[in-house]
């Protein structure tokens, strides 16, 4: 009997810090870096980096939802951003650090909602929640370099979270 792998994309700014909360849970298959959101086919880091193509920065997860559910990675992806912030990430700025939850299909979009309808409803922030729902795109795979980047440069890695993204965490999700 072969099991049943369903795919989550998020959008939480830095893909290199986005990687590491998913990449060792029960049920996680895969998880990628890459880019989403755009008008280019086959876009380059240099270029979404420089905005020109429209993409954003994300991950692409590969999971098990008879392990782990939709609703638990949503969960997860709010705990590693700032949802209030449209205008990136941390020290990350600009709209290809935006936050998405980019969904697959209606259950994932009723999931999604719900969620962060949710978490508008505990006014947990002092701000409104603008973290977009929107129907997946093309995903288009990271260079090489930026795959599995928490492993392979954990100095680096270290210095991205610390830029913010790690106290603001602690803040509001301890």
């Amino acid at each position: 009997m072969s099991k049943t792998i369903d795919t989550a994309t998020f959008a939480g700014g830095c893909f290199w810090c986005m990687v590491r909360p998913f990449d060792s849970l029960p049920g996680i298959e895969k998880v990628l870096s890459g880019y989403t959101g755009g008008t280019v086919a086959n876009p380059t880091y240099e270029q979404v980096k420089a905005q020109h193509t429209g993409h954003t920065e994300a991950v692409k997860i590969w999971f098990d939802p008879s392990v782990i559910s939709y609703e638990q990675l949503v969960t997860l992806y709010w705990q590693q951003t700032d949802p209030t912030d449209a205008g990136g990430q941390f020290q990350d700025r600009g709209s290809n650090y935006r936050p998405v939850i980019f969904v697959n299909s209606e259950e994932q979009a009723r999931v999604a909602q719900a969620s962060r309808q949710a978490l508008q409803d505990r006014e947990q922030f002092d701000r409104p929640i603008v973290t977009q729902i929107q129907v997946v795109q093309p995903f288009y795979v990271a260079e090489a370099n930026h795959q599995d980047f928490y492993q392979k440069d954990p100095q680096t890695f270290a210095e991205q979270e610390a830029g913010g993204r790690e106290a603001f965490i602690a803040q509001h999700w301890s």
